[in-house]
């Protein structure tokens, strides 16, 4: 178990820290042009002038966090939205991109199930205060 967290913990933060700098630094030669309502929901989110930027800075510090396993279990629930995301994008609007949302969605997941124990405190049904 410990050696498949690591190798998963470090996939995604490898695939979460390259797709996130590759934004800001342009680095992957070939960027698909996406028409439609894919096209659309990305050049809404990069019109607004920041949820785009800030969704990519939240990608590079999981990864690092990931990569380097600081703050993994944090990180891990921080980015299981937008692992979740990608693979409905690519499953809904791009579904010929089904296999990178499987890439981010199937480490995400695992690694929420290894570091359940981590969680016991967010699962409460009702919480009191002081």
């Amino acid at each position: 178990m410990k050696i498949a967290v690591i190798i998963l913990r470090s996939w995604l933060g490898f695939l979460y820290l390259v797709f996130g700098l590759d934004y800001f630094f342009v680095f992957i030669p070939v960027q698909p042009i996406h028409t439609g309502a894919a096209g659309a929901l990305i050049a809404g989110l990069k019109g607004t002038g920041y949820i785009y930027p800030m969704m990519k800075a939240i990608q590079i510090a999981g990864g690092l966090s990931l990569l380097l396993n600081r703050y993994a279990p944090f990180f891990a629930v921080v980015l299981f939205p937008t692992s979740l995301n990608v693979l409905l994008f690519h499953t809904i609007l791009v579904p010929s991109g089904w296999y990178m949302g499987v890439n981010l969605l199937v480490p995400n997941l695992f690694l929420g199930y290894a570091y359940r124990k981590y969680y016991q405190g967010l699962f409460v049904r009702k919480a009191v205060v002081g």
